[in-house]
């Protein structure tokens, strides 16, 4: 298993996701043991998710508003205040220098020491990670955090232009795959996790089972990771930068 970098020695992670709920899904338990520590924790989410949702009276300007409200809220169950929305169309998001341009200004904003993302890989045993916006905002996020951050010749216009000077993130934590090699004991802050989950009502307010469903899996995860029975856990591909 990977040594992740030192807890103690980061300061502001930043998470970037396809979707309103992604990073609740994956990672919001994990988020809520950041921000209890002090650390600074930002969500770039780079669609509205205009397409999801179940109530189809909705129009898809109207899902992308409600969405924004929903994660806004779901954020601050988990200690989160800073957000920023790029406004993609849900379920057309490719990996194009665009995207990278505008994760790249946001990294170059935030300064962040991790940044948290979907894996730009398939998942072959559980289909729902892939949804390729997911993979789109892996590959890109990981582009922008190498070489586009970090190289002060990439996207000239974002140091002359918006005054944003280079920046290396020294770690990155990509969710959804199928190479999880850290895992973080979320069970003191599972609660907070299903409620930033349940939040997202045009999401998950028809799931009857949804804190079964979520436990189930966190509880595999903890039993992989060697914990007590009892535990829940959220896994993760850490990747070095350097």
């Amino acid at each position: 298993m990977v040594t992740a970098l030192d807890d103690d020695g980061i300061s502001t992670i930043l998470v970037v996701t396809a979707h309103p709920d992604d990073v609740d899904f994956g990672a919001a338990g994990t988020v809520a043991t950041f921000t209890d520590r002090g650390v600074r924790v930002v969500y770039c989410v780079v669609t509205d998710g205009d397409a999801g949702g179940f109530d189809r009276e909705t129009d898809n300007g109207g899902m992308a508003a409600l969405r924004r409200d929903e994660q806004t809220e779901a954020a601050k169950r988990v200690g989160v205040h800073e957000l920023h929305f790029l406004g993609y169309r849900d379920g057309t998001v490719e990996p194009t220098l665009p995207l990278r341009r505008d994760i790249t200004r946001v990294i170059r904003q935030v300064r962040p020491d991790r940044v948290l993302t979907s894996t730009p890989e398939r998942n072959y045993a559980r289909v729902g990670p892939s949804h390729p916006d997911h993979r789109a905002v892996g590959g890109a996020t990981l582009d922008a955090v190498y070489p586009d951050a970090r190289n002060p010749y990439a996207f000239p216009e974002l140091l002359t232009e918006e005054g944003l000077e280079a920046w290396t993130v020294r770690e990155v934590w990509l969710t959804g795959g199928m190479a999880n090699n850290h895992y973080v004991d979320v069970t003191a802050v599972v609660d907070r996790k299903i409620a930033a989950l349940r939040a997202h009502v045009s999401q998950t307010g028809h799931m009857d089972t949804l804190e079964e469903f979520v436990k189930g899996w966190l509880a595999t995860n903890a039993a992989t990771a060697g914990l007590p029975e009892g535990s829940y856990a959220e896994g993760f591909q850490v990747v070095p930068t350097a």
